[in-house]
C-alpha cells in the first residue's frame, strides 16, 4: 500500500467518524489504529526510499569510475594503433 493511499484511508476512516457522531471508544480507537498504521507504513516507505537512493548514488558512482576508465582504455588503444600506423 503507497503512502498516498494510506493516509488518504487514514483520513477517510477518521472523517466517517467524525460525520457518524458516532464517536464510541471503539470508533476512535479504530481511527487511532488506522492512523498508527499509516505512520509505521509512511515510516517504512521513507525508510525504503532512502536505502534506494543510496544504492542508486552508489551505482552512479561506479558507472562513472567504469566510465573513466573506458575512455582512458580508449586512449591507450588509439595510442597504441597510431604507434602500430607508424612503422
Amino acid at each position: 500500500m503507497t503512502l498516498k493511499t494510506t493516509l488518504k484511508l487514514s483520513a477517510a476512516a477518521a472523517s466517517l467518524a467524525i460525520l457518524a457522531g458516532c464517536a464510541s471508544s471503539g470508533a476512535l480507537e479504530e481511527v487511532r489504529t488506522t492512523a498508527e498504521s499509516a505512520q509505521a507504513d509512511a515510516a517504512e516507505a521513507r525508510s525504503i526510499a532512502t536505502e534506494a537512493r543510496n544504492t542508486a548514488n552508489q551505482a552512479q558512482s561506479q558507472a562513472e569510475r567504469a566510465l573513466q576508465i573506458s575512455q582512458k582504455n580508449r586512449e591507450e588503444m588509439n595510442r597504441m594503433f597510431e604507434r602500430t600506423m607508424r612503422k
